[in-house]
């Protein structure tokens, strides 16, 4: 399975250090991601470069569900090489994506994922949250630690922000109420760190 991120890991520090130069984005609470063990993070999807804004927040490999057209097309190699997980906007159900994702959890990989499924062009805050995330987290008994993404893709703006809340444990929740939980968790972080930005 890591032999599948090859490229993730030579890219990482590149990026890295491009986004810090470019978009210089304020990065907190990084730590709650843990440093090793099966983790889901979920947040708002506001832009193309929100993977990379993730992944600059972690030495970890991220593993981040990307659209299956990404995957689909020339430059389906990249993709695979940085191990994103393909999902079919078009499907009702991603059964596949999902089984993938587990399968990584279970050998103790971390997800990135947007329950918006999409990027948000409305005026609302959040789309309707689908219900991967927490569905994959409670098979394999994985914390989710929610995050936000606020502020401008600008160079010179310096208001670009990533926020990462308290882990959530929804293994004693049904999928309503735990989709409900990373829907509010995701949503305040939103609404707090717009006022601060």
């Amino acid at each position: 399975m890591k032999e599948k991120a090859y490229l993730y890991k030579i890219m990482r520090p590149v990026s890295y250090w491009l986004f810090r130069i470019v978009y210089n984005p304020t990065i907190v609470n990084e730590r709650n991601i843990p440093a090793e063990g099966r983790c889901v993070i979920a947040g708002n999807h506001k832009h193309a470069l929100d993977p990379i804004l993730v992944d600059c927040c972690t030495k970890r490999v991220v593993h981040t569900l990307a659209k299956k057209d990404l995957h689909d097309g020339i430059f389906g190699w990249f993709f695979r090489a940085i191990g994103t997980i393909p999902v079919d906007l078009h499907a009702e159900h991603n059964r596949d994506a999902l089984e993938q994702a587990v399968d990584y959890l279970n050998n103790d990989a971390l997800i990135n994922l947007s329950p918006e499924a999409k990027r948000n062009y409305t005026d609302e805050i959040l789309l309707p949250f689908k219900y991967g995330a927490v569905v994959m987290a409670k098979r394999t008994g994985s914390m989710i630690v929610p995050y936000s993404i606020t502020g401008d893709y600008k160079f010179g703006k310096n208001n670009l922000k990533i926020v990462f809340g308290d882990p959530i444990d929804v293994s004693k929740l049904d999928v309503e109420e735990a989709n409900k939980l990373l829907f509010d968790k995701v949503k305040k972080l939103i609404i707090e760190n717009r006022e601060n930005v």
